[in-house]
C-alpha cells in the first residue's frame, strides 16, 4: 500500500485544516488507519485512528473534540479535520495504515506516508 498525504499548510491559531491520506496499490478496506504527527525535536506521537470494520474513532487527548478521522473507503481516502487549531498542533503530520488491526491502538502498521507539514501561529 502507498500513502500519500496531503492538505497541510499553516494557519493561524484558531482556525481548521483537513489532510487527506490517498491510498493506492491496494484496497483500503481491511486496513485499519491512522494519523500520527511529529513535531521538531519530538518523537512521532499518535493523533487519531479508525478501525477497519467498524466507526469506534480514537484520539489522543490532546485533540479530543477538536479533531475529527473519517474514511471513504469508496475512494481510499482517509481524512482528519482539524478545528480549533493550536500552536502545539505544528508538525509533520502522517498516515498510517495496518491490515485487520487498528494501528495507533495496537502498536503501528507496516505502511506510512511521506508527511505533510502542518504550521500553527499564534
Amino acid at each position: 500500500v502507498q500513502l500519500v498525504e496531503s492538505g497541510g499548510g499553516s494557519v493561524q491559531a484558531g482556525g481548521s485544516l483537513r489532510l487527506s491520506c490517498v491510498a493506492s496499490g491496494r484496497s483500503i478496506t481491511v486496513y485499519g488507519m491512522a494519523w500520527f504527527r511529529q513535531a521538531p525535536g519530538k518523537e512521532r506521537e499518535f493523533v487519531a485512528a479508525i478501525p477497519w470494520s467498524d466507526s469506534r474513532t480514537s484520539y489522543a487527548d490532546s485533540v479530543k473534540g477538536r479533531f475529527s478521522i473519517s474514511r471513504d473507503n469508496a475512494e481510499n481516502t482517509v481524512y482528519l479535520q482539524m478545528n480549533s487549531l493550536k500552536p502545539e498542533d505544528t508538525a509533520v503530520y502522517f498516515c498510517n495504515a495496518a491490515a485487520y488491526r487498528t494501528p495507533g491502538v495496537h502498536g503501528t502498521g507496516a505502511y506510512w506516508g511521506q508527511g505533510t507539514q502542518v504550521t500553527v501561529s499564534s
